[in-house]
């Protein structure tokens, strides 16, 4: 499914001041990079966003956020947001504060040979 064009435009918009910001298609919507790491991701009615572990437990207490799974495995460090949940500018402010804030002391993936 296409990711939600209005919630992209969101993210978009609240990313524009972060470096070196590239949009790439990835996990049926649009992956943000930043610094050359994955920050967040915008899907259908929902974005994902990758945060500090150290934090993960208290994060995934609010409402609409539950930890990413992925072919039954759980990824501390990324967690799924309702697009429900991000309806006000605050909300969705306060995922992309810790994304950006973890991005900036993230490692990099490696590259692949």
């Amino acid at each position: 499914m296409p990711p939600d064009e209005a919630l992209l435009n969101r993210v978009r918009a609240m990313l524009k001041d972060a470096p070196r910001v590239e949009e790439k298609r990835m996990f049926g919507g649009v992956c943000f990079m930043v610094r050359g790491k994955m920050c967040v991701t915008v899907g259908r009615e929902r974005i994902m966003c990758r945060i500090d572990p150290a934090i993960h437990d208290e994060a995934v207490k609010r409402k609409g956020s539950s930890t990413v799974v992925m072919k039954g495995r759980e990824y501390r460090g990324w967690v799924r947001i309702d697009a429900a949940s991000l309806r006000s500018d605050a909300a969705l402010e306060h995922w992309i504060v810790l994304a950006l804030d973890f991005n900036s002391r993230a490692k990099a993936a490696r590259k692949r040979q």
